[in-house]
């Protein structure tokens, strides 16, 4: 009976094992979600036995898959790919005017708007996956402002938050200047691509060239955003969810200043903060990236505590 047992174990391993190699040798599946009658795209990796759930969100110039799913030749930069092979349904969307999602129909996007698409697609995901707890939700860059808007107002559509380069002060918000009359549909460029990996240390050309490859084929127009004004409602008081705020070291919109404000402002007692040694803003496409993924990780899967946390 135990030898049974035993073999019937190895022969789940290997099942499960199998399946997590095949999700990451497959390309991402694409999900076309409707919220409020819009079609908005989310790719996925999800492997057979998920014991988690993840949903990604972008920052403010490139979609979903060139910052998520980069694969360049001979390197491994996919976070969808390394976390699917670690048991999660990994989810990344496309905001309005993103990647695969078309604009509203006057072309601009609003904060308000992301974040009640975000909140939307956390609640298909966790539809799709009702014996796991809420996903988590990662936002890096303008998305982690997204992904904290969405964790204040929905707060028990998420069951982790994750913070990735943060750009925001805590104690000194930007002055937003007025949105012209009309979207501006800029052209994108090389030079904006290339413009997040500054310490040739950290990142090989060969990462550059593939992802300023992958931006320039899925985003060659930036999106337009208004109402940034709306970023304003950002309080990490008003934030109950277990948070991490992860960044690079070089990362130059994050100094430790301000992530400190960060840090200290939320209100949650279970909170980590990680410092990439090394990193810049891109950091999980660098060669920090098996750093970024083992943070994320070890925060998601760490030990609950059991009961309330006041």
């Amino acid at each position: 009976m135990k030898n049974i047992r035993h073999t019937l174990t190895l022969t789940l391993a290997l099942a499960v094992l199998c399946s997590t190699h095949a999700v990451a040798a497959t390309a991402p599946v694409r999900h076309r979600v409707m919220v409020d009658d819009h079609p908005v795209a989310v790719w996925s990796r999800v492997p057979s036995r998920p014991a988690h759930a993840i949903l990604l969100v972008h920052g403010r110039t490139w979609s979903a898959l060139p910052d998520f799913d980069l694969q360049p030749r001979g390197k491994s930069r996919s976070i969808m790919r390394a976390l699917a092979s670690h048991r999660y349904a990994v989810y990344a969307i496309d905001l309005r005017g993103y990647g695969a999602t078309p604009r509203n129909a006057d072309g601009w996007n609003t904060p308000n708007q992301a974040a009640g698409d975000v909140a939307h697609v956390l609640e298909w995901i966790h539809q799709r996956h009702p014996r796991l707890r809420e996903p988590a939700l990662l936002g890096w860059s303008m998305g982690s402002l997204a992904a904290q808007l969405t964790a204040q107002r929905h707060p028990h559509a998420l069951s982790d938050l994750i913070l990735y380069g943060y750009p925001r002060d805590p104690g000194a918000p930007p002055v937003i200047a007025p949105a012209p009359d009309a979207p501006l549909r800029e052209v994108n460029t090389p030079e904006r691509a290339r413009s997040d990996f500054i310490s040739p240390q950290v990142t090989s050309q060969a990462v550059i060239d593939a992802f300023v490859a992958a931006a320039l084929e899925r985003d060659p127009v930036r999106a337009d955003w208004k109402q940034l004004d709306e970023y304003a409602a950002l309080d990490g008081g008003r934030v109950a969810a277990p948070t991490l705020v992860i960044h690079g070291e070089r990362d130059p919109l994050t100094p430790i200043a301000a992530q400190s404000r960060l840090f200290v402002s939320l209100a949650n007692p279970d909170r980590q903060w990680v410092i990439l040694a090394g990193g810049d803003h891109a950091a999980m496409l660098e060669d920090t990236h098996d750093a970024f993924i083992a943070a994320v990780r070890a925060f998601i899967e760490r030990p609950r505590t059991k009961g309330r946390l006041p």
